[in-house]
């Protein structure tokens, strides 16, 4: 559970709006990515500075900036004065624990998300927070670090493909807010397919490698609720906005992504269900396999406590004992009614069906 531990201590005692970042630090340089198109032109460059985009915000074209990496304070605080933003807003900006949400602060809209991804090798599931600035002409996407579920989005910007390059910002923003969601159901088809293979050993051989497994199955699900269930009430609030910044026609799109969140948050659900039935099934696996050990336990000391009574009474030193002096005393008398006795009890075991 290290990824929700995010020091918020830092900030104790400090006044609103303070600029702290709290997260993983990071040395790396932050990256600047800026996308200018509308129907007839596009232009896509790297920047160094954040001061080159300003101008941008009050054209006629859309403008996409996207921001690799958000523990440059200072190019925070450059954001916030150049794009007109709350001081609150920065603040939760520098804040890689944010819990989804969504503000209109009517110039623009300031919307939280989790872009999740799954490590193949770990078998774990990853976490980054994307904030998004919307206003009348840009879109503002801030990053953890390099790395997203955009790239096709860039590729129907760069060919003009389907109607992202004829519509505003707020399809833009439907646009990666839907990259997002989608990308929620390749991650659960991948937990899906883990919770099978479990569950199929479960049946077969329980061991205590797998209650590990299902306890870390247990925490990713709790994890990735706690990540999506807010953005329900996100996309819902977009879709309930009276904004200017959103228009009708994107609001018919924003629908479809609540309907999708509404299914991954179903799943979740779904998935948990299932993964604590398994606990119970393991727990039920070992106590059955510990019943069936006692069981054939306690069939072979039943068979052996009359055994013990013949070995006691045959072991007793008394001079007058008349089957001793049979000569088949031994073989017969003492061996002869064991295997007897053995046997009735093994066949009176096999029709009780305790055999």
């Amino acid at each position: 559970m290290a990824r929700t531990n995010h020091r918020h201590s830092r900030k104790a005692g400090l006044p609103p709006g303070t600029l702290v970042h709290i997260g993983e630090k990071k040395t790396e340089s932050v990256r600047i990515t800026l996308i200018n198109y509308d129907a007839e032109r596009f232009e896509e460059k790297k920047i160094d500075r954040i001061e080159q985009c300003f101008d941008l915000k009050d054209t006629s074209t859309v403008t996409w900036i996207n921001i690799d990496g958000l523990h440059d304070v200072g190019l925070i605080e450059k954001i916030g004065s150049g794009f007109g933003l709350h001081p609150l807003v920065l603040e939760d900006l520098l804040n890689s624990g944010q819990r989804p949400k969504f503000e209109d602060f009517e110039s623009y809209a300031f919307i939280v998300f989790k872009m999740l991804g799954y490590d193949e090798k770990k078998k774990d599931v990853l976490s980054e927070q994307v904030s998004l600035i919307l206003g009348r002409n840009f879109v503002l996407s801030i990053q953890e670090q390099p790395g997203d579920v955009f790239d096709g989005i860039r590729e129907r910007i760069r060919n003009a493909k389907g109607r992202i390059r004829k519509m505003g910002c707020d399809y833009l923003a439907y646009a990666l807010l839907d990259a997002v969601v989608d990308s929620y159901f390749g991650i659960l088809e991948k937990i899906g397919d883990r919770i099978e293979i479990i569950e199929e050993k479960l049946v077969s051989k329980p061991d205590e490698k797998m209650l590990h497994e299902i306890h870390n199955l247990k925490s990713e699900m709790l994890y990735l609720r706690k990540s999506v269930w807010p953005l329900r009430e996100v996309i819902s609030g977009l879709t309930r906005a009276e904004s200017e910044l959103i228009t009708d026609a994107t609001g018919i799109y924003l629908r479809d992504v609540y309907d999708h969140t509404v299914q991954v948050i179903d799943t979740i659900e779904s998935y948990r269900d299932m993964v604590s039935g398994m606990l119970d099934i393991y727990l039920s696996s070992v106590s059955n396999r510990m019943n069936a050990v006692m069981k054939v336990l306690t069939i072979i000391a039943t068979i052996f406590m009359p055994l013990g009574f013949f070995a006691g009474v045959y072991g007793m030193n008394f001079e007058y004992m008349p089957e001793l002096k049979w000569r088949w005393a031994y073989p017969v008398g003492f061996w002869g009614v064991i295997v007897i006795v053995v046997l009735g009890m093994l066949i009176y075991f096999k029709r009780k069906k305790w055999l």
